[in-house]
């Protein structure tokens, strides 16, 4: 969605020979899309039912919900009279587009929006789809606050929380198909609720398609209100809708990128660069723990207080979560965003945190008041890790196994309380270690029971920490041949290793998520034979994006590992046995032996996923494919 913002006054504009005026629009339609205690959040739609396009365009009316923000418009309050106006990017409405604008608001939902007008004349109003306001002022009798049958396919904005919204799917029972329905006619393929016969396009057929259904009809697709009845309601759905239906993302298969929040800065990689539309659900890279074990801001400047175009400072927030949680969503819709916590340098406060029943109630409840208050869609727990094996300074205790499950439960528990308050469904997941013998430490089959998906970290089972051997960081299965005197190096730290223990387990394979990662890791100064794999290494060569305070890092980005191919000074190998690639350079850096994948490689992890039907591919992290090479490779196959 297009930032939240209060402007100056914002008169209409001049009317063109194809501007449009109240004939060639159906109505208003305005509905609540999330509610809680103490506000909610709407969204108003138009579409252009005309043969001409409309050249700019202001909506205004007075009454109404106590709006506090807005997105994808200018909006300004004035005299009592709110007034909404277009911007640059949706000034011109072809004919059969439809546009949306979000709103936030204070208290509960308000049916009472009066003297709607469009461009200076008259409009008519409706709410949630249902009722006809022709006077502008519609009695609201048949809203229940619910966003149901909102005739708007979904707003993207908080969902419904009614069925199947592409958000509640996510429990594991293989009924995850990404594609946003929002519970009536799932049926139709594609997923638009005026497309009664789901062609993709609201069209005169669907027109017909209701009348020849009018009248009393359960299960019809001519019933798109899912009322049991097929009436002029339904009618006015299609004609809200009408026109090409939004894309809405991808298939069956949840597509999770990861984030970072510090993207912002030297990468200049900013959430709208993300490809959402090859994306199903982004986990935002960090939420850290504060030293009361509630969770907190990463970074408030990217977070909350960084200005993008269109944010004004009365904003409730700016920042990326404003960016990715409110703006984006118009466009995206299908998109659920969920905040991840921890991760490699903040999982250290994990274990006093699900020591207690209080410190689990207490973090729980820190985590819905913050998916609340910055719109995310659930929480993603990236403890690395429980027991032992992460940073030093973490801390660690045997009963982490154990607690880490306690743990999912309180949140799952108070996730599925927040999601009965608020109309919607909130989601739980982890990251989990790759490593067979840190999965150990995990009650493999009870934690899952409390998570919609386990993402695995099917990745960094190699790297120049250990200098004595070079090796694949993510294979698909073991290389016999590696000569590590580690048993579990050697046999299972591979994405098949990683995979195996949960279905071992009896978690169903739809719950798991196998990762996939975006860049290499590598060594240098790296002995020649077999072109440096599984040879020794006598430094950590330069990365991507090493700076003062990282030193050397090793890790490549996959799109300057594809660079270097191509430049000529380095060669790609291909192990056949573990299904992965490196990238090798005899001159450079000693020896500079890159373990990585490619789209050759990824598109047998793909085909791994559907052939032991898992629930998707996850990867870390969004930035490192600027080409988006490898993503291609997963949308095309998970996305069928």
């Amino acid at each position: 969605m297009i930032s939240l913002s209060r402007w100056p006054v914002v008169l209409a504009p001049a009317f063109t020979a194809s501007s449009i005026f109240a004939a060639d629009i159906s109505s208003l339609n305005i509905a609540v899309t999330s509610d809680w205690n103490t506000g909610h959040n709407g969204e108003i739609t138009f579409t252009n039912t005309g043969d001409q396009p409309i050249e700019g365009w202001t909506l205004s009316y007075a009454d109404g919900s106590t709006l506090n923000q807005a997105w994808n418009c200018q909006w300004t309050l004035e005299s009592g009279r709110h007034i909404i106006s277009n911007l640059s990017w949706n000034e011109t409405v072809q004919p059969g587009a439809t546009i949306s604008v979000g709103f936030g608001a204070d208290g509960p939902f308000q049916t009472d929006f009066t003297d709607a007008m469009f461009n200076g004349e008259p409009v008519g109003v409706l709410y949630n789809g249902e009722d006809d306001g022709d006077d502008g002022n519609d009695d609201g009798n048949n809203d229940d606050g619910n966003n149901d049958d909102d005739g708007n396919n979904d707003d993207g904005n908080n969902d419904d929380g009614n069925n199947d919204d592409g958000n509640n799917d996510d429990d594991g029972n293989n009924d995850d198909d990404g594609n946003n329905d929002d519970g009536n006619n799932d049926d139709q393929s594609s997923g638009c609720i005026g497309d009664a016969d789901g062609n993709g396009t609201v069209d005169v057929d669907d027109l017909l398609l209701v009348i020849n259904d009018w009248g009393f009809c359960t299960g019809c697709p001519g019933d798109l209100d899912d009322n049991g009845s097929v009436d002029v309601n339904d009618m006015l759905v299609v004609l809200a809708a009408w026109g090409a239906c939004p894309d809405v993302g991808p298939g069956d298969k949840r597509i999770v990128a990861y984030y970072i929040e510090w993207g912002i800065y030297g990468r200049d990689y900013q959430p709208a660069d993300m490809p959402l539309d090859k994306i199903t659900h982004v986990n935002y890279a960090f939420a850290n723990i504060s030293d009361d074990g509630r969770i907190a801001i990463g970074d408030p400047y990217a977070a909350i207080e960084k200005s993008y175009p269109g944010d004004t400072w009365d904003q409730p927030y700016r920042g990326t979560y404003n960016q990715l949680n409110n703006v984006l969503r118009a466009e995206y819709p299908h998109i659920k965003t969920l905040i991840s916590v921890g991760g490699w340098t903040w999982s250290g406060k994990f274990s006093d945190v699900a020591l207690t029943d209080t410190s689990r109630q207490i973090f729980a409840s820190s985590c819905v008041d913050f998916i609340r208050m910055y719109n995310f869609d659930g929480v993603d727990i990236d403890w690395e890790y429980p027991v032992c094996c992460g940073m030093g300074s973490n801390t660690y205790r045997p009963e982490d196994r154990e607690n880490y499950t306690l743990l999912m439960a309180e949140l799952r528990e108070q996730l599925d309380m927040a999601a009965e308050e608020d109309g919607r469904d909130y989601l739980l997941t982890i990251a989990s270690a790759g490593g067979v013998d840190k999965l150990e430490n995990y009650e493999l089959a009870e934690i899952a029971a409390e998570l919609d998906w386990v993402n695995t970290m099917s990745y960094d089972f190699m790297g120049a920490w250990d200098l004595s051997l070079t090796g694949h960081h993510s294979p698909l299965y073991p290389n016999p041949d590696n000569p590590s005197p580690n048993p579990n190096v050697r046999n299972f730290y591979n994405s098949d290793g990683s995979v195996q223990p949960w279905l071992d387990a009896g978690v169903p394979p739809e719950k798991i998520v196998m990762g996939v990662p975006f860049y290499g890791r590598a060594w240098g100064g790296v002995n020649a034979t077999d072109a440096g794999l599984f040879q020794q290494a006598n430094m950590v060569p330069p990365g991507t994006w090493d700076d003062w305070s990282s030193g050397a890092t090793g890790i490549n980005d996959y799109s300057e590992i594809a660079e270097m191919i191509e430049s000529g000074g380095y060669v790609r190998m291909w192990d056949d046995v573990s299904k992965v690639p490196w990238a090798w350079n005899p001159n450079a850096h000693g020896g500079h032996f890159i373990s990585y994948d490619d789209p050759e490689s990824m598109q047998y992890k793909m085909d791994y996923i559907n052939d032991l039907g898992l629930g998707g591919a996850m990867f870390w992290e969004v930035t490192c494919d600027r080409e988006e090479d490898l993503l291609n490779v997963i949308h095309q196959s998970l996305s069928d």
